[in-house]
């Protein structure tokens, strides 16, 4: 290089040639990285731009043969006023909306002991993560193309080949706004948006394949495009966790509350109860009371519009004694050899009758009670049962049994990750049922946190795998317009109501190459609710059927 700048000097000086004379130059020390940061720079389209190095250029099996949770890209990081870009081409199987990209937006590396997610996003308006994941915060203007009513068989179509930009935009006020927009081989452009409260300043995120894969292109990372973050008013608050009653001579009218407020763009926070105004009547005197409550911040913790609400408790007289007086729909736990370390008591349906020191009785509100844990040892157990009052401590208990089951699948503590705990298969004969009992033990966190039951063949070639939520997908599922799904789930309660549920499952070969699985889900209350898949493909000469489980504990008694 300094050769070729000594001869370009030289070649614009006019002289004759008998005067020609060579002249030594010596050029700035620093001369070569200026022109290497020129080049870099013009290369670049903005200076401010941080490139990031792709040492996984293929993410995911080119067969669109990877498991879910296998297969990674590099982990790019996420700053705070810097927006991470990746750009790829993105390929599935094309048969399920998830055979797509998945993004993960996480602080530390995955089985590091920092690792945790803030959130998990699939091409398809769906996702999970932590205690502010919000599905309500995605939007799509995915296009139903073909004018049938249904968008998801030409998002499918659009997704193979598409090349795909994903901006996580991490702004300085602690949220992570995500922009993706997708370019069909046919130049149509899909865009997804998703917006959630992330903290932490080593952040990372990934993409994985599932059933997918993905040609990286570029990563890099640019300043914030977001200059200001619209606020949001309250729209609305409500109350959970708040006292039943109080005796005469308790004050506490708030206990273990918490309130929750909505904002206009959808999302949710847990309000600062200094920030709640309360109205609060004469709680020295027996009777039904109402507490008013408002709050008047916005998102940002500005003063805005207030919204209220109320919630009412019973002031009553000293409780001088008490009995449980009706059993709670729950009095069969049933454990085994890795039994849960605490095993929580069910009130629901539990009546428990209390003697006021004014010689009336009443009913209790079983949120008034502190109750203790089941005993893990198989036989006729007690539950402690208090009620703490001003000047005494009541107790009483309530008796259960504990059964030891058959045997167990997954982690006791509700950890188990999928595909790696199964009960043992059973042998579907044609013409024949086979059951599965067992109690639940959920997490509680999400829908698929249960039962998931297979149909398979000897060699374990698969025909299906049905969750419990009427979901389910394989060789005999998929395109298999003949099946029927059936439920009478409210998915309201779904989630919240798996743990402790009674769950049989029963598989029937019906001899003409399907199989019908029936779910019975009792709940801890008493309640009962169905799922049927009928009519899934398999081959009745040659059916088994198993349970595999994620997030949750399978105690099988029959």
């Amino acid at each position: 290089m300094k050769t070729l700048a000594a001869a370009t000097f030289v070649a614009s000086v006019s002289v004759s040639c008998s005067e020609i004379s060579f002249i030594d130059i010596n050029p700035p020390a620093d001369l070569q990285s200026k022109i290497d940061s020129i080049a870099e720079a013009n290369k670049r389209p903005d200076s401010d731009t941080t490139w990031f190095t792709i040492a996984t250029a293929l993410v995911g099996a080119e067969d669109n043969t990877s498991a879910w949770w296998t297969e990674f890209s590099d982990y790019f990081a996420v700053n705070q006023g810097k927006r991470t870009v990746l750009e790829f081409y993105n390929h599935g199987k094309g048969t399920d909306n998830w055979n797509n990209y998945n993004v993960c937006l996480a602080s530390g590396e995955r089985d590091s002991d920092g690792y945790a997610e803030f959130f998990v996003l699939r091409s398809d308006t769906y996702g999970w993560g932590n205690g502010d994941y919000n599905g309500a915060m995605f939007k799509n203007d995915y296009p139903d193309v073909d004018g049938d009513g249904d968008i998801w068989n030409d998002f499918r179509t659009l997704m193979q080949g598409a090349y795909t930009k994903i901006e996580i935009d991490y702004a300085t006020a602690g949220t992570a706004f995500v922009y993706t927009t997708a370019k069909a081989v046919d130049g149509t452009e899909i865009h997804q948006t998703y917006e959630q409260p992330v903290t932490g300043t080593s952040l990372v995120c990934f993409l994985i394949a599932d059933g997918s894969h993905m040609n990286m292109v570029k990563a890099y990372q640019v300043p914030s495009q977001i200059a200001e973050i619209p606020d949001e008013m309250a729209a609305s608050i409500t109350v959970t966790g708040t006292p039943a009653s109080l005796e005469i001579g308790q004050t506490d009218f708030w206990g273990n509350g918490e309130a929750i407020v909505t904002f206009t763009d959808g999302s949710t926070a847990v309000a600062d109860t200094s920030d709640i105004t309360f109205v609060v009547p004469d709680l020295s005197t027996v009777g039904s009371k109402t507490i008013l409550y408002s709050y008047s911040r916005t998102k940002q913790g500005n003063y805005g519009k207030a919204v209220a609400g109320t919630y009412t408790l019973e002031v009553v007289n000293p409780v001088v004694s008490m009995a449980v007086t009706k059993q709670p729909a729950l009095t069969t736990y049933y454990v085994y050899e890795t039994a849960p370390a605490t095993l929580a008591f069910s009130t629901a349906g539990m009546e428990v009758t209390a003697t006021y020191a004014d010689g009336t009785t009443g009913v209790v509100n079983n949120a008034s009670l502190i109750c203790g844990e089941v005993p893990v040892t198989p036989g006729e157990q007690e539950v402690e049962i208090k009620y703490v009052g001003v000047s005494a401590t009541i107790t009483t208990t309530c008796k259960i049994n504990v059964v030891k089951g058959v045997a167990e699948v997954g982690l006791a503590d509700c950890t188990t990750p999928w595909w790696t705990a199964f009960a043992a298969d059973k042998v579907v004969a044609s013409g024949e049922s086979v059951t599965f009992k067992m109690m639940v033990y959920s997490s509680g966190k999400e829908n698929y946190h249960s039962p998931c039951t297979i149909l398979r063949q000897s060699d374990l070639v698969e025909n299906a795998v049905v969750r419990m939520d009427n979901f389910g997908w394989g060789g005999g599922y998929d395109g298999n317009d003949a099946k029927v799904l059936e439920s009478n789930w409210n998915w309201d309660v779904f989630k919240s109501s798996i743990n402790l549920s009674n769950v049989t499952i029963t598989v029937t070969n019906n001899g003409d190459d399907t199989a019908d699985i029936r779910y019975v889900v009792i709940y801890p209350d008493g309640e009962e609710h169905f799922q049927n898949y009928l009519g899934i493909k398999v081959n009745s000469a040659d059916l088994q059927a198993a349970l595999v489980t994620e997030g949750s504990y399978l105690v099988l008694y029959e």
